[in-house]
């Protein structure tokens, strides 16, 4: 029996033979398809981001078929962003071609690839800078060199709070390296078509209003890292760590905007870690996608990460 959808179109069109154009029937019919019930909905779901970190990236391409557990990793979890560590040590050729290899299948599932650089000192001019901007370099070759399985992107893991004379709550002094750092390499990201993303701790979002308008007018993308809400042996109940998950998830991305102007701030993924939730984990990242699904600056949702299952499978 036909949909009520699909009597309705043939309404239409039979309309259209009767005197109404097929433009108008065909305006109405694309109309008719936002207003169907969960279809708009899904059309905005299908564009959050739903990420995993993969570090290590030698020892996961050391083990045969490890590529293709990755891919299917990704498939059972709706997961579309894979962020890939890379550093000098994958420059060496027979690395460089298993990458290439890896970023081929993940690409043929439609999974995007970001080159994932970390370092807990890269904020800083000088010397530490510089040698992100090398690693930054390297991924601009490696694209280069490899057109058709290149990275879509740059993931920055720049950790200047976990040093301790940035201890403390409010002691945000890193921040303007920080921003210049982000601000170089989105430079060259942008020259070379890839975006850039950067991981940030909720410190960041205690900032004055006028440093997180700096913050988030730097980059087009960060991710919250929304550590140590829960634990596994807190003794609390899966609908209780869900409710202070949601209440979490609003409290901080309020904070994020809050006072802020402009329409070029950037989007806020959510990232979460298996040893808060264990096996809950995939259930929790869908709690923080119900929560901010209608929030206008909510990239997505991310996953610290995949050694951790692969570590807890052997």
């Amino acid at each position: 029996m036909p949909t009520p959808l699909v009597q309705l179109s043939a309404m239409l069109f039979g309309l259209s033979e009767r005197g109404i154009s097929m433009r108008i029937a065909v305006t109405f019919l694309v109309a008719l398809l936002y207003w169907v019930p969960g279809a708009a909905a899904q059309g905005q779901k299908d564009q959050f981001v739903h990420a995993v970190w993969v570090w290590r990236t030698p020892i996961l391409l050391d083990v045969p078929a490890r590529g293709e557990a990755l891919r299917d990793f990704c498939r059972s979890n709706q997961i579309n962003e894979v962020y890939l560590s890379f550093t000098s040590q994958n420059s060496a050729e027979p690395e460089q071609r298993e990458i290439e290899k890896l970023i081929e299948l993940l690409h043929k599932s439609h999974i995007r690839v970001e080159a994932l650089l970390s370092g807990a000192d890269a904020d800083q001019p000088g010397t530490h800078r510089d040698k992100l901007m090398g690693h930054v370099s390297e991924v601009v070759t490696f694209n280069r060199e490899h057109a058709h399985q290149r990275f879509d992107g740059i993931h920055l893991d720049i950790e200047p709070q976990q040093r301790q004379e940035n201890k403390g709550p409010g002691n945000l002094g890193f921040l303007p390296d920080l921003l210049d750092t982000y601000r170089a390499v989105l430079a060259v990201a942008q020259q070379n078509q890839m975006t850039v993303n950067a991981d940030i701790s909720n410190k960041f979002l205690k900032a004055d209003a006028s440093q997180r308008q700096a913050l988030l007018s730097s980059l087009p993308r960060f991710t919250l890292m929304l550590y140590a809400l829960s634990s596994p042996g807190d003794g609390q109940s899966t609908a209780a760590q869900e409710g202070k998950l949601r209440q979490a998830n609003t409290k901080f991305m309020d904070a994020a905007y809050q006072g802020l102007s402009g329409n070029n701030l950037a989007k806020l993924a959510i990232g979460l870690r298996t040893a808060d939730y264990q096996q809950q984990l995939p259930a929790m990242l869908k709690v923080v996608e119900e929560t901010l699904v209608a929030n206008p600056h909510f990239l997505g949702w991310a996953w610290h990460s995949y050694n951790d299952v692969t570590d807890a499978a052997k």
